[in-house]
C-alpha cells in the first residue's frame, strides 16, 4: 500500500495546536487573578471566555495532530497489509482521509470519541462520557452522515472536474472508531461504522464483493498526488 502524506501541513498543523493550549492556559491564568479583583470582574468574564474559545481550538488541532498516534497514523495502521494496488492518501486531497484501491473509492471519518455510541431512530448519541472530559478534551460526535455526504459531494464534484467525460466510480464514506473504549450500537445507521481493529478486514471484503477495475484505479490515481 502506497502511503501519500502532506507532512508539512501535519506538522504545522501540530504546532497550531500546541500554541494554542499553552495560550488558553496563559488566558486562564489571566482570568482567574482578575477574578480575585471585583473591578476587574468583567475583564475575567472575558479572558475566561476566550479561554474556552483558545482551548475548543486547542482541543480540535491536538485531537488531530498533536496526540500521536494521530487519525492518519491509526487509519495507516488499521490498514497495514493492504496489497501495492492501494493508495492511500493523508491531507492532501479534497478530503482528509481517501483510499484508492481495488475495494473502491472510500473515504475515511476518524473518530476518538469514546463510551457507548448509538444511531438510534435517526438520531446520533454518545453515553458514558464524563461532562469534564467531553468539554476540555473531547469533541462532540456530530453528525457523522452529514459529514459523510459532504466529503463525498465535495469529493465527487473535485474528480469530476479533473476527470471531465470520464465515469466516476461510486464514492463511499467509512467512520472509523479508534478509541479503544469505544462501544459502538449502529445497527442500520446511513453510514458503515467500525472500530480501527475491523478496518482492513471491512475493505478486504468490499473488494471481494463490490471491486472496481484496476483501469479505473490507475484513472482515479493519476488525479491525485504522486508523493
Amino acid at each position: 500500500m502506497r502511503i501519500i502524506s502532506d507532512t508539512k501541513l501535519i506538522n504545522r498543523n501540530r504546532k497550531i495546536g500546541q500554541f494554542s493550549a499553552i495560550a488558553s492556559l496563559i488566558i486562564f491564568a489571566v482570568g482567574f487573578y482578575f477574578s480575585f479583583q471585583p473591578e476587574q470582574f468583567n475583564l475575567s468574564l472575558i479572558a475566561l471566555l476566550f479561554g474556552v474559545i483558545i482551548s475548543q481550538v486547542s482541543i480540535y488541532f491536538g485531537n488531530r495532530w498533536g496526540r500521536s498516534p494521530r487519525p492518519d497514523e491509526w487509519i495507516t495502521r488499521g490498514l497495514k497489509g493492504l496489497g501495492d494496488n492501494y493508495s492511500l492518501y493523508h491531507y492532501n486531497t479534497p478530503v482528509p482521509h481517501l483510499l484508492i484501491g481495488p475495494a473502491g473509492i472510500w473515504i475515511f471519518l476518524p473518530y476518538y470519541q469514546g463510551g457507548v455510541v448509538q444511531y438510534l431512530d435517526g438520531k446520533w448519541k454518545q453515553k458514558k462520557v464524563n461532562p469534564i472530559l467531553r468539554l476540555f478534551a473531547q469533541e462532540s460526535l456530530g453528525r457523522p452522515d452529514l459529514d459523510a455526504k459532504a466529503l463525498i459531494d465535495d469529493l465527487q464534484k473535485k474528480l469530476a472536474k479533473a476527470l471531465p467525460g470520464v465515469e466516476i466510480p461510486p464514492i463511499h464514506a467509512a467512520c472509523v472508531f479508534t478509541n479503544p473504549k469505544v462501544s459502538l450500537e449502529v445497527v442500520d445507521a446511513p453510514v458503515p461504522c467500525l472500530t480501527i481493529e475491523k478496518l482492513k478486514d471491512f475493505i478486504r471484503r468490499q473488494a471481494k464483493e463490490k471491486p472496481i477495475s484496476m483501469d479505473q484505479v490507475y484513472t482515479i490515481q493519476s488525479v491525485l498526488p504522486a508523493g
